[in-house]
């Protein structure tokens, strides 16, 4: 028999019979550390170490009877610990695929400057395809995708509203560093870049012709965006102050221009 201990963080994906217990099994002959785990409910990729006998081990390690296997989650604080499983980007060069289900996590994540994919017909499938490709982390709901052999990088994401998804994910990856608020596209995920009013006067609005001097345009699907009438509410939201917890701009980062046509 072994024995799995899950740290509490883990708790959540386990049988609720079987949380803040031990758990003793015999292991299936063969099977690997990360099938033994997932067996129990928990995705790979919400593991962030795993110690054998108080020994760091590798999910494709296999036990032996007797032994006592220590399952800890990953934080914020240990990201790059030589213990960890995996190795994280900074926050700057994170990059993010979202489920069908986190639409608006998505543009919350473009407003504050990160690339991050989203459609709402994407199947589980070309997500894996797109992590695995372009090392994208993978934002999800679905604990099934997280099990995907080809997704190594993934945050399950607990909260339901999504300004609490936005706040949860800047806690747990530190990603206020990585903050470039409104420099992408909200709605297809392009740069925006700076454009003389001239090239858009068309485009606008008389009474925006007439306050706003300031405008970008989307390299993508070539909106023009302005500072309008959200933008406060925006800056505020990344400031922390809409439900973003603790995703304050850092020093010096100027908004740009926000509402978009």
């Amino acid at each position: 028999m072994i024995t799995l201990v899950f740290a509490a963080a883990l708790h959540p994906f386990l049988p609720p019979a079987r949380r803040g217990g031990a758990w003793r099994l015999a292991p299936a002959p063969g099977a690997s550390l990360k099938h033994m785990i997932e067996a129990c409910g928990v995705p790979h990729t919400e593991v962030g170490a795993i110690f054998v006998n108080g020994q760091p081990a590798g999910p494709a390690d296999r036990a032996a009877d007797g032994d006592r296997i220590e399952v800890r989650s990953w934080s914020t604080a240990d990201l790059h610990a030589a213990h960890g499983l995996r190795r994280w980007p900074a926050p700057e060069a994170m990059r993010f695929v979202a489920d069908a289900h986190l639409g608006a996590l998505a543009r919350r994540l473009r407003m504050a400057g990160f690339d991050t994919l989203f459609r709402n017909d994407f199947a589980d499938r070309e997500i894996a395809a797109l992590a695995a490709a372009e090392e994208r982390i993978v934002l999800t709901r679905d604990r099934g995708l997280l099990q995907h052999k080809a997704i190594s990088h993934a945050c399950y994401i607990h909260a339901t509203a999504p300004d609490a998804q936005f706040g949860e994910l800047v806690a747990r990856l530190g990603l206020q560093p990585g903050f470039r608020p409104f420099t992408r596209c909200m709605e297809c995920n392009a740069p925006l870049a700076a454009v003389d009013k001239a090239e858009v006067i068309a485009q606008l609005p008389p009474s925006v012709r007439e306050r706003q001097q300031h405008f970008r345009r989307c390299t993508g699907c070539r909106r023009v965006f302005w500072e309008g009438s959200h933008w406060r509410r925006m800056r505020s939201f990344l400031n922390g102050e809409g439900g973003a917890g603790e995703a304050a701009l850092p020093p010096g980062h100027a908004a740009a221009p926000t509402h978009g046509l």
